[in-house]
């Protein structure tokens, strides 16, 4: 099975709309920064999951998974570039919903009520440019990198 690891870290998120593409870019300098020089520990992968986020949650599950870790813009009402950890019941209602119109955030519940420990990295966005194409994050979400790789990184037991 893809992803038959204990610990999964899913950047989630479209690099097409401005700042939701935090995800992916926070998965992409985890993976070329902080482990390019690094072997993966043997039960952890890390996936660019970009817009198919529910793909994965929903249908590739292991039962070998102990802890996921979803990296992805949170609207909470904060200064853009805020960071904040989330549990799957404490994400905003009705705003993450795939184009089958799946909330996101109900698979997760489900996987938690399961026995695996979810956790959500959110970075609050200044702006989501959708429907319009603009790249490139915000300044405030592109400085929030860092230190999401940091929390990232304890969550894991890495650091």
């Amino acid at each position: 099975m893809a992803y038959d690891v204990e610990t999964l870290v899913v950047g989630c998120g479209n690099l097409l709309f401005k700042d939701d593409g935090f995800g992916p870019l926070v998965i992409k300098e985890l993976k070329e920064g902080y482990f390019n020089d690094k072997e993966l520990p043997e039960e952890l992968d890390i996936i660019d999951a970009g817009t198919s986020a529910t793909y994965y949650i929903f249908s590739l599950p292991s039962d070998k998974w102990k802890k996921l870790v979803i990296v992805d813009v949170v609207e909470f009402g904060a200064e853009p570039g805020t960071l904040r950890y989330f549990s799957p019941f404490e994400m905003p209602k009705g705003k993450y919903e795939n184009a089958h119109n799946w909330a996101v955030e109900e698979p997760l519940q489900d996987l938690a009520n399961e026995g695996i420990e979810v956790v959500i990295v959110g970075c609050q966005p200044k702006e989501i440019s959708a429907p319009d194409i603009e790249m490139g994050l915000t300044e405030p979400v592109e400085n929030a990198i860092p230190k999401a790789i940091d929390m990232i990184l304890k969550e894991i037991g890495v650091i």
